[in-house]
């Protein structure tokens, strides 16, 4: 009777030594795959690493399979290998990997923990034992509600991407936590200019040698924060994201978002990226903002963006960020994403049109009155003004709009 194949396994392979009895080759560890040995190139005392080698090397032996099969016999596992794959072609072709900064850099590797983290709870689960209680129970063990309801929704995601691809033809629903309450945190114009005098006025502290024993620092001619003045003043005036700021140029080039000094326009989607669900379009410039930006280009043509940190274009910002804020005193809570949180509170409270200003910042209609527009000074006031009123109203006709989600701008009258 032929043996049984053993699975794939860590082996510690002992040390080799020559004639005289000196070690040549230290202890490793090997995988062991019916009679084949893989070097993991990890020694004797690196056995969390060499397990995370195993692990890697049994990921990669797998091949999901690609056809049409009951739900029953579908192993998550196999649903998340693929759509992994699929996903990080997508993302590294968004991203453009040549021109990827830190921060898209971290979106990937935050997108594989969660996979990660799905497949630890669901891989050996069927496709058949996805429901509602089963996704109550990953959402109490995560413990995080935020965080349980974006893992489910990249398992969700990946069910719909099989089904998509004719994999599986039955229906399987997963149940997310409620959603958490929209953030609301955003900067005064008091609060906005102090931030940006810190970051401007701001020198770098130093001791005056390496070798003194004095621990008092005194202020160097070094400005680290400069940089971010220049890409809160973007964030503001225009409420774009940070990557479309970070790659902001005066130059039109692949990978960058190209700004016309010219014709005032502001090209947010960088040069060969695809649109995505985070709408980045084309919008004029104000006219403030269009001010510094030709400024800036007088300054220093040669630059090919306009926020830039020691001659090169910035990848992240958010530790600098978050040391300015502290130096400025402005509290906790506050982020790079802030700055667009601002400009569209500010846009409502200076009354302007919700569909223009949701058209400028790229964002749906909906999302704009449902998060921001109670900061609209019409926000309810139509029924405000009516509550109290003693009688029915009569020779007027009343024109509704922006109406959405109970996030009520006032209507304008219109005489009969």
């Amino acid at each position: 009777m032929p043996r049984r194949n053993k699975q794939a396994r860590l082996q510690l392979k002992a040390a080799r030594q020559n004639k005289s009895g000196k070690i040549t080759h230290k202890a490793t560890w090997i995988i062991r795959d019916n009679g084949r040995d893989v070097s993991t190139g990890c020694s004797a005392d690196e056995i969390a690493v060499a397990e995370e080698k195993l692990k890697n090397y049994l990921a990669s032996k797998h091949a999901p399979e690609r056809r049409v099969r009951h739900i029953d016999d579908i192993a998550v596992a196999d649903l998340l290998s693929i759509y992994l794959e699929a996903r990080l072609d997508k993302l590294h072709e968004r991203f453009n990997v040549n021109t990827a900064n830190e921060d898209a850099v971290a979106d990937i590797r935050k997108f594989k923990k969660r996979i990660e983290r799905l497949n630890e709870w669901w891989g050996a689960k069927m496709l058949g034992e996805l429901n509602g209680e089963a996704c109550r129970l990953y959402a109490k063990m995560r413990g995080n509600k935020g965080g349980s309801r974006r893992d489910l929704e990249d398992l969700r995601a990946a069910i719909r991407y099989h089904a998509a691809e004719g994999y599986h033809r039955a229906i399987v629903k997963v149940s997310l936590p409620e959603r958490g309450q929209p953030r609301d945190k955003w900067l005064t114009r008091g609060d906005t200019a102090r931030l940006i005098w810190t970051c401007w006025r701001y020198r770098e502290m130093q001791k005056r040698s390496r070798q003194s024993t004095d621990v008092v620092k005194v202020p160097t001619n070094k400005r680290p924060l400069r940089h971010l003045a220049r890409f809160i003043l973007l964030g503001i005036y225009s409420g774009t994201r940070a990557g479309a700021i970070a790659a902001a140029s005066p130059v039109p080039a692949i990978g960058r978002s190209y700004i016309d000094l010219e014709r005032g326009r502001y090209y947010r989607l960088k040069q060969g990226s695809i649109q995505t669900n985070k709408r980045q379009p084309t919008v004029p410039i104000p006219l403030r903002l269009l001010a510094h930006l030709r400024r800036w280009h007088r300054i220093d043509p040669a630059a090919k963006h306009f926020v830039e940190y020691n001659g090169k274009a910035i990848r992240s910002v958010k530790t600098a960020f978050k040391s300015a804020v502290r130096r400025a005193g402005l509290g906790r809570g506050i982020s790079p994403q802030t700055l667009r949180h601002t400009a569209a509170t500010w846009l409502m409270q200076r009354g302007s049109d919700p569909w223009q200003a949701a058209g400028y910042l790229g964002m749906s209609l909906e999302v704009l009155l449902n998060t921001y527009g109670h900061h609209h000074p019409d926000y309810l006031a139509d029924a405000v003004d009516k509550i109290a009123m003693r009688g029915p109203q009569s020779g007027r006709r009343v024109r509704v709009s922006g109406v959405v989600s109970g996030a009520a701008i006032r209507p304008k009258d219109e005489a009969r």
